[in-house]
Formats: C-alpha cells, structure tokens, sequence
C-alpha cells in the first residue's frame, strides 16, 4: 500500500513510510524516489485544468501592438533661387527693355559718347547690351546703349558721332628752278675781238669762264662755231667743249 501511494500519491505514501516499520535506509531511499517522482510528474505534466486555464488568459488577454518605427524624414536641401537671365534687348526699343532695366537696376548710356540723352528715349533702338544674352545676373548690372531711331548704330560703343573733317594738306608748290645767266664779260677791243675769233671761231658776245658756268647753264657741250666755244674749254681739241 505505501508503494502505491508513493507512485500515485507521493507526499502521502514518503509520511506514510516514516511511521512504518521500512529500515532507515529504505526510508530515505524511498523519500528520495517519491520525491522526484512527484517532482517530475508536477514538472512535465501539468494538469489539463491549468492548461486550460492558461490557453482561455492567452486568449481574452488583448495583444499588444508592435510599435512601428516611423521613419524620419530625409530633410530636402532647399534649392538656391536661380538668378534671372539676361535677355535679347539689342535691336528693340529702350521703351520694351525699360521694365526690366528698372527692375533689376540696369543702366543705359548712349551708344556714341558724344552724345546726351534726352529726357525721354523710349523710342530710341538698343544698340548694344552687357552681358550678352542668357547670361545670368547673380552679379552682373544689365547695361544698354542707345542711339535715336534715324541714326545707325556704331561699330562699338567709343565712336563719336560727329566726326571733324580733316582740312586737305596742301600740296607744296614747287621750287622754280632759277637759271643762272652766263656769265658776261666786258666787250673786247676790235683787235682783242677779232683774235679771239680767229682762235675760238665762235661769237665773242658770250663767255665762260669754265665747263661748270656752261653747265649751270644749260649750254653744254659747246661745239666749235656756236656761241660761248673757247679754246679753254675744249682741252681735247675735237672741237666740243665741255662734252660729259
């Protein structure tokens, strides 16, 4: 009976063997294997009541949600705003470009420097424009030069627009050449005359002193017979003084 009891009821069979008659030993010994069998059978076995019980908490119990992580926002860089560009104003009126010269405080100058602007020249035509077109305007002040409608534009903005006309340079006149006059001596007495006719045969009324006066005037070369002809000009004896 006390073995049964420690199999089916452990706790009464292991108080029911202390008030027998079982040895000492056998007390512990069957204290012992009561003791793990009870153990045991509380351990890996547990009552289909307290199973049931702890399936019918699970089930009433509300479940927990799982908390979502939100995700942070990846901040936007926000975007610098861009400059505006400079437009096409060459060709039209100061009139259509005025608006944005005034917004973005451009300037317009005329495009001959000798030139004022009146007070008003809308209608005058943009000539030229700084920057150029589609350029950006983060730094740059728009510019533009203008000339009235009935006047051409110039090829750059440094021309002027009345342009002194030079005087001709006269012409220097020439040198007149001047001619010295051969030159003359005093008229020879008859008989000095006729000797020098007889040694020159030329006329006596003309006289050299040498070849340069012949040639300063134009005389050269004296042939034997024609006027001025001497004998101390022509050294060779042909018969031409002051030959070259």
């Amino acid at each position: 009976m006390i073995v049964c009891l420690l199999v089916f009821l452990p706790p009464v069979g292991i108080a029911l063997t202390w008030t027998g008659r079982w040895s000492r030993n056998k007390k512990i010994v069957a204290t012992v294997l009561g003791s793990l069998w009870f153990l045991w059978f509380l351990v890996s076995d547990p009552p289909e009541d307290a199973k049931n019980d702890a399936k019918e908490q699970a089930a009433t119990a509300p479940a927990t949600p799982t908390p979502t992580p939100t995700p942070t926002p990846t901040p936007t860089p926000s975007k610098a705003p861009e400059a505006p560009a400079m437009p096409a104003l060459v060709g039209g009126t100061y009139g259509d470009s005025q608006r944005f010269l005034t917004a973005n405080l451009g300037r317009s100058y005329a495009a001959y420097k000798d030139v004022e602007l009146p007070a008003d020249y809308a209608s005058w035509t943009v000539c030229f424009q700084r920057p150029e077109a589609g350029a950006p305007l983060s730094s740059a002040i728009p510019v533009v030069y203008v000339t009235a409608p009935d006047v051409p534009c110039p090829k750059s903005p440094d021309e002027v627009l009345d342009k002194p006309t030079p005087k001709p340079t006269p012409k220097p006149k020439p040198k007149p050449t001047r001619t010295p006059e051969p030159v003359r001596t005093q008229e020879p007495t008859p008989t000095e005359d006729a000797g020098d006719d007889a040694s020159t045969g030329g006329d006596s009324s003309v006289y050299y002193r040498n070849c340069t006066a012949v040639r300063a005037a134009g005389a050269d070369p004296i042939h034997e017979g024609e006027p001025g002809y001497g004998r101390h000009l022509d050294r060779d004896g042909d018969g031409v003084a002051c030959e070259r």
